[in-house]
């Protein structure tokens, strides 16, 4: 599964891990991503959305249908 959030457009950030002996190691910050089924009332379905945890949140505040008015017009096919 892909680390990007259809709403919002989180993507991992990089960055290092450092040591005691402050060695420096990539590593990588995830969104906290999750897979999340919601009913689509003006198409009679349901859609499966790859978000992170903010974008839920977005989502229970604007509601469904604006959220995915969103994502069409960032390009996202659903």
């Amino acid at each position: 599964m892909s680390a990007q959030c259809q709403l919002t457009g989180a993507q991992p950030g990089f960055g290092n891990n450092i040591s005691h002996s402050h060695r420096r190691t990539s590593r990588r910050f995830d969104p906290n991503i999750q897979r999340k089924r919601y009913w689509l009332p003006s198409e009679g379905r349901h859609v499966r959305l790859t978000l992170s945890a903010k974008a839920i949140k977005t989502i229970d505040s604007i509601g469904v249908e604006a959220a995915v008015a969103r994502i069409r017009a960032r390009g996202v096919k659903l």
